[in-house]
């Protein structure tokens, strides 16, 4: 007797276009992190070039630099992102009863950053170093924390206003600040001096990966 086969249904399209999306940022992601990790020198030194150039600016442009510190150290810091998600996580369990939801966000946040810190020291890559520095920051540099966090927090909660069927106006505001603060966010630290160009760019590519992973996540396993 012939037995027929029973296929798989067909993934939807916006599953296949979260599966694209998460495997450009990987490959992408791997690349940047093996060029950094093997000090390509055409890539160093673009690095190179673009810090000495922002750096001679932020020396100038004394008012500018003062700005970005306090959005770099206060408004964008990561602590600061990491207390927002705390405070929506509080927020889902309070008036929408998400439990799952708050912890998936809590939990992708704490898988992030130690995603990040364990980068960081595998690369190990120094940071800029000045003899008239206008700011510091320890630890190594790639990738930058400011960026990554930026980009996970932002990206998540941006996720979750549209999930939760904000109006047009609120949604559009939502996406410019998410925009300007993950765009800022990069740009402050290369500005200040303690991130290399490519720091930047790994956070925010690290941070996209990990904001389309979680979300594919959450929709498999929402309760």
């Amino acid at each position: 007797m012939h037995t027929q086969s029973v296929e798989s249904p067909p993934r939807p399209p916006a599953e296949r276009r979260t599966a694209g999306w998460a495997g450009a940022l990987a490959v992408g992601s791997t690349l940047l992190l093996a060029l950094v990790a093997l000090r390509w020198h055409p890539l160093m030194s673009i690095d190179s070039d673009v810090a000495r150039t922002t750096h001679r600016w932020a020396v100038d442009e004394s008012g500018v630099t003062h700005a970005f510190r306090i959005l770099t150290d206060w408004v964008w810091d990561p602590w600061t992102m990491r207390l927002l998600t705390f405070a929506v996580a509080i927020w889902l369990v309070w008036r929408r009863a998400a439990r799952w939801t708050a912890v998936w966000l809590v939990v992708t946040c704490a898988v992030a950053t130690l995603v990040q810190q364990a980068l960081k020291a595998l690369v190990d890559r120094p940071r800029p170093v000045w003899p008239d520095p206008v700011d510091s920051a320890h630890y190594a540099a790639y990738p930058s924390g400011h960026a990554m966090t930026a980009t996970v927090v932002c990206g998540l909660l941006l996720w979750l206003v549209h999930r939760y069927g904000a109006d047009r106006a609120l949604w559009r505001t939502a996406a410019a600040v998410a925009a300007i603060s993950v765009a800022g966010v990069g740009l402050t630290r290369i500005w200040l001096g303690v991130h290399w160009a490519t720091d930047v760019v790994g956070g925010w590519l690290l941070g996209a990966l990990v904001v389309v992973l979680a979300v594919r996540v959450h929709k498999r396993w929402q309760v």
